[in-house]
């Protein structure tokens, strides 16, 4: 059976994005092909990049990208799960043969502010939220498709 394509929106695809894309791979990679984007791509947060350190999964050298990058080059995706704000989540494009848009709306780690530490600390617990629902996603997709 073929792997399922998911692609990840957020804002920047700094942050949230980069999360969900990394925690399917690592729960679900034999299950998705997955790639994330931006609506506007910034850089790779090192708040974010050290907390997928701490789960030993390193973005340091990833890059961002553009949705709208995506969407010109006719990118098909199954899910396209939007873990920006709702109104942020409006201004996605529809990719073709979409078979479900998912609304995951987090707390941008950009707009977390302090020293390093201290967003750290503020933005781990985004980290987890983020990794419970890709985590009970995956898990929800393995018990569907065992059912089929």
């Amino acid at each position: 059976m073929s792997k399922e394509r998911i692609l990840a929106i957020c804002v920047h695809n700094g942050g949230r994005s980069q999360m969900v894309e990394e925690y399917l791979r690592s729960f679900g990679g034999d299950l998705f092909d997955v790639e994330s984007a931006g609506l506007e791509p910034g850089e790779i947060d090192p708040v974010v990049a050290a907390l997928l350190k701490e789960d030993g999964i390193d973005i340091s050298t990833k890059k961002t990208r553009s949705v709208f990058d995506l969407h010109r080059t006719g990118a098909r995706f199954d899910y396209v799960i939007a873990v920006c704000s709702p109104d942020a989540y409006e201004r996605c494009p529809v990719f073709p043969a979409e078979k479900k848009r998912l609304a995951w709306p987090f707390a941008d780690p950009k707009e977390i502010p302090g020293s390093f530490e201290q967003r750290l600390e503020l933005v781990r617990p985004i980290r987890d939220g983020i990794r419970d629902r890709v985590q009970a996603f995956v898990e929800r997709y393995r018990k569907t498709r065992a059912a089929e």
